[in-house]
């Protein structure tokens, strides 16, 4: 199945967030209920404004995978879970990579699925914080395309 990588409009925010919720409570099973509810304001008003966004859209033009980049690395990258395993996350990496020349990422160290899928693409582990960006005890692995 082949994707097509498409721009994100600031009025299709509450969309994207929409996907990152489903893709959090299918993923992060670590968070706590009060972390997903702390996040989501921060992602649309804040996070979702900070990076450039991408998307993959389904037949009727919903988003329903994102990945947003800043500076060389991947800031986020969430799939909703009803279209996992389809390829659509190796696509946007793969477009991050090629066109907006992402060569870093920092990966939750509890979600392994992401670890790993990052490491299948060439990333390896090159540091670890204790604490996420907001001083949460999640630990991040920082990861670099070698």
């Amino acid at each position: 199945m082949e994707f097509k990588v498409d721009l994100v409009h600031q009025h299709e925010f509450p969309a994207i967030v929409e996907v990152w919720e489903a893709s959090v409570r299918a993923t992060h099973h670590f968070l706590k209920e009060e972390d997903i509810a702390f996040f989501k304001p921060l992602i649309l008003n804040e996070y979702l404004k900070a990076v450039d966004l991408r998307c993959i859209r389904d037949s009727t033009k919903n988003i329903i995978g994102f990945l947003g980049v800043a500076q060389q690395n991947i800031e986020m990258l969430f799939i909703h879970p009803n279209i996992r395993g389809k390829g659509m996350g190796k696509t946007l990496i793969e477009y991050a990579i090629k066109v907006l020349h992402c060569i870093k990422v920092d990966v939750n160290e509890d979600n392994e699925q992401a670890l790993g899928f990052y490491q299948n693409i060439g990333f390896k582990i090159i540091g670890r914080s204790e604490l996420d960006a907001t001083g949460k005890p999640y630990p991040l692995l920082h990861m670099k395309l070698i």
